[in-house]
């Protein structure tokens, strides 16, 4: 039996002469948090939209646990949305915003009371009941729209960079609370964003897309580590990107050097892109074999991040041990820290 809970088979959505998704399908499992993860215009938006019934595909059908809800509005849907403008009502007090959902499904005061106390409990702003919406902080105002959605109790939250307003501190405060809130209620987060660090350090899943396509899935290690393409190697985190060709399986050869690798699977002598970290590249005159100059340093807090000309290349370096400007220096790394990635064509 499948774990997926929203099911998306051969959608195709286009605004007027322009294709945003064209044959996308793809599955969310229950449970989990799940990020969808690209730059603007990639269809991450569109997707979350036909998801809570915002957009009806040109083609294909939405599947919610098993029922085809491709053509049910949104409010017979049993998901709720936090939106990146958080669509609170100034004229009424944080009790009235967050019982708003309850009060027109007409249920009864009391459990309304008791529902609303025990969610804005869960988004540590209890006593807050009375306070008007003006009054509140963004981080605040967020987590009432949070409050908000949830206490419809839905079986998805879609959350459509809900972040993107607060001030980066704030931000990540806000996105270790939410996967906490996710992990407590145990119902399946769908989140929106363009910050790689949000998508890797609340996920429990990533959807990278780019071009109304799905370019890699899978866990935020998995995508980190293991990057299928150049794309995704470059969009999550910072990497050095160089031109190289697969002699055979475990052998690999760039920056004019021959380097063992732990890939296998393409043909010989074929063209690849190789990525390796800048946080995997070590600096040892002994074992290195590729010979460059550093041409900047900057101070980042916790490491330097230096670029070295070596090798007809640019390459990123991040290290605690700093080799000043000008410096000659020997770059090494490991046959686990290289990748090889298929070109794209």
């Amino acid at each position: 039996m499948s774990n997926a809970i929203i099911e998306l088979k051969n959608i195709s959505k286009s605004f007027g002469e322009e294709d945003i998704l064209e044959n996308f399908s793809v599955e969310i499992a229950r449970h989990e948090f799940v990020t969808i993860l690209g730059p603007s215009g990639c269809g991450k938006t569109t997707m979350l939209r036909l998801i809570g019934g915002f957009e009806t595909p040109d083609n294909g059908q939405i599947f919610f646990d098993g029922e085809d809800i491709t053509n049910l509005p949104p409010y017979k849907r049993r998901l709720n949305t936090v939106f990146q403008k958080y669509a609170l009502f100034p004229h009424m007090n944080v009790f009235d915003n967050v019982a708003f959902g309850l009060t027109i499904k007409k249920i009864d005061k009391n459990i309304i009371k008791e529902k609303v106390s025990e969610v804005l409990k869960l988004v540590n702003l209890s006593g807050f009941e009375k306070r008007n919406i003006d009054s509140l902080s963004g981080g605040q105002q967020q987590r009432i729209a949070i409050a908000r959605a949830l206490v419809n109790e839905p079986e998805v939250l879609l959350l459509d960079e809900p972040l993107g307003a607060l001030d980066l501190k704030l931000r990540q405060e806000m996105q270790l609370e939410l996967k906490k809130i996710q992990k407590k209620l145990g119902i399946t987060f769908i989140y929106v964003t363009h910050d790689q660090e949000e998508a890797l350090t609340m996920s429990d899943e990533i959807i990278v897309m780019n071009n109304g396509k799905i370019q890699q899935k899978g866990s935020p290690i998995d995508i980190y580590n293991e990057p299928e393409n150049a794309f995704v190697a470059s969009f999550i985190g910072e990497s050095n990107i160089i031109d190289g060709i697969m002699q055979k399986d475990f052998l690999v050869e760039f920056a004019g050097t021959t380097f063992e690798c732990l890939d296998k699977g393409f043909d010989d002598y074929e063209f690849v892109d190789v990525v390796i970290r800048p946080e995997d590249i070590k600096f040892d005159k002994e074992k290195g074999k590729i010979e460059g100059v550093v041409n900047s340093v900057v101070f980042k807090g916790v490491h330097y991040e230096m670029r070295i000309s070596a090798a007809d290349f640019d390459w990123i370096v991040h290290s605690t041990t700093m080799e000043p400007v000008g410096s000659r220096v020997y770059l090494d790394f490991y046959p686990n820290d290289i990748h090889i990635m298929k070109k794209v064509k």
